[in-house]
């Protein structure tokens, strides 16, 4: 089988590079270039690595981008099925609304669930009980005010389907509610949520309506539509789903502790709370696919310089207008 992965290096391409990338990225390869400082005008990648630290978007710093790279390779090489399908939804997902994007992203995530790699990482993942909630998500109202909290602390908010449709009927009372002006998001415990609850993981024997309940039952799609009123708050690990659904906000606010991950590549899946329709407004496709493909932890400070978050406080952020927070 021919390999899915390129590594070009672009202190030493060709002036040609740019056309004979575009053909690459026309055989659905994932695409890295490397170069030891930022350069303008590149296109046709799916990920660049560079040496310098802190480099504007679309770029990512690393110590050693060959090094990364190859890394890279390697994770693309031992889960070739979810690599390609990331790969393919961000780059169809740039020309798609944010709805049609969060089906695109359903139908692959409930494709590779029947694949070879979801089943193999089952195979070797520990048994979990499940740990359920009576309430999961807790509403609080305060004149125009309300605060959603997701409230299972003792698995770290882990988002299993309770959690997934209370927190579609809370943001269903802000989507309908006009008088509702500002909407507060919070994890209660250690962590904001700390993603899918592995508990839940490979019960559903039906991938093709997984499909169909989760696109009926979107928490993302509902943030998207009351997004402009809407500040998260972040603390602890933001894993998954927790960073997926956090990143639709109008205002991200994350304390010094946050750390942020995307580790589905590794299960043979790819993000499927929205990450691929929602992150990528933020930092950029390539990005994107940087974090779900190496499944590293991004830091809060990194998250920041990034755009993922917007702010860094040690303090609920209650006064600011995620509004006027959009219009900056």
């Amino acid at each position: 089988m021919e390999s899915l992965f390129v590594i070009v290096d672009l202190d030493h391409a060709p002036a040609s590079a740019s056309a004979s990338e575009a053909e690459v990225h026309d055989r659905d390869r994932v695409v890295v270039g490397v170069a030891a400082e930022p350069k303008d005008a590149v296109e046709g990648f799916d990920i660049l690595l560079t040496g310098v630290p802190d480099p504007p978007g679309p770029w990512v710093g690393c110590a050693d981008p060959h090094a990364t790279a190859r890394q890279l390779g390697h994770i693309v090489e031992t889960r070739p099925a979810a690599s390609a399908a990331l790969i393919q939804v961000l780059r169809m997902g740039a020309g798609l609304s944010i709805p049609d994007r969060l089906i695109l992203e359903s139908l692959a995530y409930s494709t590779l669930q029947g694949g070879a790699g979801f089943r193999a990482w089952l195979a070797t993942a520990p048994r979990r009980t499940p740990r359920p909630a009576e309430t999961p998500v807790r509403l609080d109202r305060e004149g125009p005010r309300l605060s959603i909290t997701l409230d299972r602390p003792w698995v770290r908010n882990a988002f299993d389907a309770a959690t997934r449709d209370a927190l579609c009927e809370a943001l269903q009372v802000a989507v309908a509610d006009p008088s509702i002006g500002r909407v507060d998001l919070y994890g209660n415990g250690p962590a904001f949520c700390g993603g899918g609850d592995l508990a839940e993981f490979g019960t559903s024997r039906d991938p093709a309506q997984a499909h169909l309940v989760r696109v009926q039952r979107s928490p993302g799609a509902l943030l998207h539509r009351c997004a402009p009123r809407v500040t998260a708050h972040l603390h602890g690990a933001c894993v998954g789903a927790g960073i997926e659904l956090a990143a639709f906000a109008g205002r991200v606010v994350a304390a010094p502790d946050t750390v942020i991950r995307l580790p589905e590549i590794g299960m043979g899946l790819i993000p499927g709370a929205g990450g691929t329709a929602s992150i990528p407004v933020r930092v950029g496709r390539e990005r994107t696919a940087y974090l779900a493909l190496s499944g590293v932890e991004l830091s809060v400070r990194e998250a920041l310089h990034w755009g993922l978050v917007d702010a860094i406080s040690e303090v609920d952020d209650v006064t600011s207008d995620p509004q006027e927070a959009l219009r900056h």
